[in-house]
């Protein structure tokens, strides 16, 4: 069985968040760059449920990790979509 494979929208639509192009490139553009020594599901931008997920499934390398991995990189050099 293979695993599933999660886009970016369908991460943020995950998260409880506005998930079209141009929500994305908002939330990306107004949360970045981050800090480089602070984790993604530490930024104050996250409810804590939403926290929780994200470190939930990048410590269990889970479905959504590598997306999850993909907003990480994004917020940290402050590219969008």
């Amino acid at each position: 069985m293979e695993s599933p494979v999660h886009s970016l929208p369908s991460l943020f639509k995950q998260l409880g968040l506005e998930h079209d192009p141009v929500s994305i490139e908002r939330f990306v553009t107004a949360h970045s760059p981050l800090k480089p020594d602070l984790k993604l599901a530490d930024a104050f931008f996250w409810t804590q449920s939403q926290k929780a997920f994200l470190r939930e499934e990048i410590l269990d390398d889970a479905d959504w990790a590598e997306v999850v991995d993909a907003l990480n990189l994004m917020l940290r050099d402050g590219r969008g979509v």
